[in-house]
């Protein structure tokens, strides 16, 4: 029988990476299901509170991960209950089933991770469960997969220093931000306009004065058409009529589209804490971030042509078939990058 491979999913970026990576495994038995609470807690936090509606583990955001996975077909296993499992290939470590700490576990970086807060600094130093700092600061930070799939050296270099074994630590690049010059050929037909990229802090649950930054944004564009783009996690009707409010008649709002073309046509880029940033920096626009832009520059996913998945999917490949001790697995790993980055096992 062929080994079986749970792919956990969240949003539709985190689920479109995970399809991604699987497309390189059909010799094996891909499975998903949408990341799910592990213990009773979370359980209640879901049933009896509003507090996890903007959170991935919402059934919302459930049905928008099915629906994207329905359309090629791909195998559902809703909790992981189905089958038992070879692999596990996380798209956070916030939240790992206990039933799968000892399976073979990876761990892929979706994109940018939060700026830690002090409630991040408190979860850290009383031990809590890492998903109580309320956003993804602690996403990559726990050490509690068996290998780390990151997006560059920079982030690798992050992780190790927040928590995570360096030896687990591999820069494959990521799906989704690793070929950004894609987005340069698009039938958007506007161009030569200043873009916002706005962020779902109120959301989830984290403070924002909207209107200021809405005036900050036309400061920065002085008179040059401004267009928004609203996260899709946001309440549209409210954010539009911010905007209508606070912004320049005549500013441009998009609840909907492609994000990354939109930036390809624009001059300037102003962001709050969005991933959407380093597309920004890989087509070389000028970029505006609640983010230190020194920082982000060091942090930026590495473009490889579009070859992450692919990577990622050696390392899931070469991990599932390896037949010793988890722990011994990366002793024998080797990492060689040519033109096209690739990666290779070797077993002692």
């Amino acid at each position: 029988m062929r080994k079986k491979i749970l792919f956990i999913t969240g949003s539709i970026n985190q689920t479109s990476q995970m399809y991604q990576i699987s497309e390189h495994l059909r010799d094996f038995d891909c499975w998903f299901s949408q990341l799910f609470p592990d213990n009773q807690f979370l359980k209640g936090i879901l049933k009896y509170t509003s507090f996890a509606d903007r959170t991935v583990v919402a059934d919302h955001f459930r049905v928008k991960s099915e629906s994207y996975l329905q359309q090629f077909d791909a195998r559902i296993d809703h909790g992981g209950l189905k089958n038992q499992y070879d692999l596990v290939v996380n798209c956070t470590d916030m939240i790992v089933d206990k039933r799968f700490r000892k399976t073979k576990t990876i761990w892929v970086q979706e994109g940018m991770i939060d700026k830690p807060t002090l409630l991040t600094g408190l979860v850290k130093a009383f031990r809590l469960p890492p998903y109580c700092s309320g956003d993804t600061s602690l996403n990559g930070s726990t050490n509690v997969c068996d290998i780390y799939c990151t997006a560059s050296a920079g982030y690798k270099n992050y992780f190790a220093n927040n928590g995570t074994d360096v030896k687990k630590l591999i820069v494959t690049g990521i799906p989704n931000y690793d070929n950004q010059r894609q987005y340069l050929d698009n039938d958007f037909p506007l161009n030569n306009y200043v873009m916002v990229a706005t962020s779902d802090m109120r959301e989830t649950y984290r403070f924002e004065n909207r209107a200021a930054f809405i005036r900050k944004a036309a400061k920065i564009a002085d008179g040059r058409q401004l267009l928004f783009k609203l996260h899709p996690n946001e309440k549209i009707e409210r954010a539009e009529a911010e905007i209508k409010k606070h912004a320049p008649k005549g500013t441009l709002i998009f609840g909907s589209g492609n994000t990354n073309h939109m930036i390809a046509n624009c001059c300037e880029l102003i962001t709050q804490y969005s991933t959407v940033v380093y597309t920004g920096i890989a087509l070389g626009k000028k970029v505006h971030s609640y983010f230190d832009l020194e920082e982000l520059n060091r942090l930026a996913p590495i473009q490889n042509g579009g070859t992450s998945a692919k990577n990622i999917s050696q390392i899931c490949r070469g991990y599932i078939n390896f037949m010793g001790k988890k722990e011994d697995f990366l002793k024998g790993f080797t990492f060689k990058a040519e033109s096209e980055p690739y990666l290779e096992v070797q077993y002692a």
